[in-house]
């Protein structure tokens, strides 16, 4: 029998079961794993898809015997910055048995193809890109995964590591109840900013330009971070169209400092909680099960994806005030509906100012996902 590794392109739908295949058999024995909707990967790597209007990237599968044994993306995102005077690419969606020949073939191979464009420092897991889901799971296996937050076998981090990658920022999950009690110190920078600071919900009557003044808000409030990149205007409006639908106009919460846009929070349904059972497919009937389930049964857990402080607001007691009174604001409508737990992240480990907050409101840090990095010279 031959060990040969080999790994090329993916270029067509059987490729794409393979895949799908893969990680069902890789996560098989794996209570915790939520398979995404199938469709919804497919569509990430549509050349429509906003991404790929200042990206480019491939899927590569890697086989033995003509048996798939792993997947890797790479990515290049044009609107990346370079750092340190070295252009950045990215790679994903890795999936894979726990060989390190075939991580390392895996590795070597997104590293070529980012080399081929230019790139230097090789980054990642990136799905694809810094706006959506990122980071490898290296702590808080015990429990699904949420919305838009990934998974990951145990053994991932040592496949990565023993590839040549080491930890560039880890990425922070917690767990809040709505109903903590609320701490003193937060209430009176509440009562002292009451004259200037309010909060509203999110007025679904002017929804598109509603979703345009987040994404001011969002490139704002990010543009210090680390990895940030800016996200489009097309990007941000699809997002908008893909959690119209599940998005309750009372988890949602815009702060105003003297009638100014001063910051955000978003609440989404945790819907892992609802397609478990779907194995990632909506048809033929997946997508009636999904949508009754949507209408009928409301889960009990929902994460903040999306939250922000305008910059010159960030600093000192006024921007932890924006901060807690927003989530103040958000959190009783979540509890009214029957939310018991609120997923924040994910939380740069290095923004002291938010961890400090949550952690004074209670929070538990219960998953912590890692970036990777590595020099491809």
């Amino acid at each position: 029998m031959s060990n040969e590794i080999t790994v090329a392109a993916l270029t067509s739908r059987r490729q794409w079961r393979e895949v799908f295949e893969l990680s069902r058999q890789i996560y098989a024995d794996d209570p915790c794993w939520v398979e995404p909707l199938r469709a919804e990967r497919r569509a990430q790597w549509s050349a429509r898809a906003p991404f790929f209007r200042h990206a480019e990237g491939q899927l590569f599968l890697a086989r033995r015997e003509d048996r798939p044994v792993g997947v890797i993306s790479a990515q290049v995102d044009q609107l990346q910055p370079p750092e340190n005077g070295r252009r950045v690419g990215y790679f994903g969606q890795f999936e894979c048995l726990n060989e390190d020949k075939i991580a390392a073939a895996l590795f070597e191979r997104a590293a070529t193809w980012l080399r081929e464009r230019g790139c230097r420092w090789m980054r990642g897991p990136y799905d694809l890109g810094i706006n959506q889901s990122c980071g490898l799971l290296v702590e808080g296996r015990d429990s699904p995964p949420m919305i838009l937050m990934g998974h990951a076998r145990e053994y991932y981090p040592e496949l990565v590591e023993r590839a040549g990658l080491g930890a560039e920022m880890d990425l922070l999950a917690y767990l809040l109840p709505p109903d903590f009690a609320a701490p003193s110190s937060m209430r009176r920078l509440l009562e002292r900013s009451a004259r200037r600071l309010t909060f509203r919900a999110l007025d679904r009557r002017r929804y598109p330009q509603e979703v345009q003044l987040l994404r001011r808000l969002f490139n704002d409030a990010w543009s210090g971070n680390w990895g940030f990149v800016p996200v489009t205007e097309e990007e941000f409006a699809h997002t908008g169209r893909e959690i119209r639908p599940i998005l309750s106009p009372d988890h949602a919460c815009i702060a105003e400092m003297d009638g100014e846009p001063a910051g955000f929070i978003i609440a989404l349904p945790n819907i892992n909680e609802l397609i478990g059972d779907l194995h990632g497919r909506l048809f033929p009937t997946g997508w009636a099960r999904l949508l009754w389930r949507l209408k009928r049964r409301r889960g009990t857990t929902a994460r903040v994806p999306l939250m922000g402080v305008r910059r010159r607001f960030q600093r000192g007691p006024l921007g932890a005030a924006i901060s807690f009174g927003m989530i103040d604001h958000i959190r009783h409508a979540l509890h009214r509906d029957g939310i018991r737990q609120v997923e924040l992240s994910w939380i740069l480990e290095s923004n002291q100012g938010m961890n400090s907050l949550i952690h004074a409101m209670g929070g538990d840090l219960y998953k912590r996902y890692r970036m990777y990095g590595a020099a491809i010279d």
